[in-house]
């Protein structure tokens, strides 16, 4: 058999092979493109759906979303991702990140303080609504000689506003509960 011949027998066989069986139509049953003529797969009760490869167990994901209240698509909390949003909406928004978490504000000059600036960073820290899940850090410069300096804020400052994320995120969790 010569090489042209082997080739289109090569060629042909899958399309042979394509018109034997039943004519079923194709339905895609999951997001990776996997075609199964609609036919799902079958696992005992209790096991897994198979290895975890890069550290991605989505039926554990799954379930920790159920069990945080999650499917919301966030990597973070909600309650805390929404509180911080609602706290540091006086300031103008330069980035938020819901999936790392982190809301990063412009600067912003208050109407009675001209010649001082501020600036927040806001990072939520995980799932939980806990007093550890949210870090605010706030940046303050003043106008000196035309330039704009770095000043200290002070520390109290930080734990203030990471004070009223807090409050917030539990009046929406409140809020949330009651209906």
């Amino acid at each position: 058999m010569n090489k042209a011949a082997f080739l289109a027998l090569g060629l042909m066989l899958p399309l042979l092979a394509a018109c034997g069986g039943e004519n079923q139509r194709l339905v895609q049953n999951d997001e990776y493109g996997d075609y199964r003529r609609g036919a799902v797969r079958q696992r005992p009760l209790g096991t897994s759906g198979g290895i975890v490869i890069f550290g991605v167990d989505k039926d554990r994901e799954a379930r920790e979303a159920a069990a945080t209240g999650g499917g919301t698509g966030l990597s973070v909390n909600a309650y805390l991702w929404r509180a911080a949003l609602d706290t540091l909406s006086f300031m103008p928004l330069a980035s938020a990140d819901p999936f790392g978490g982190t809301i990063i504000t412009d600067w912003y000059t208050p109407p009675g303080a001209q010649g001082e600036r501020f600036r927040a960073q806001a990072y939520v820290m995980g799932r939980q609504l806990r007093s550890d899940g949210i870090r605010v850090q706030v940046f303050r410069q003043t106008l000196q000689n035309g330039q704009w300096v770095d000043s200290p804020v002070s520390t109290a400052t930080n734990s203030e506003m990471e004070d009223k994320v807090l409050a917030r995120a539990r009046e929406l969790r409140s809020q949330s509960a009651s209906r």
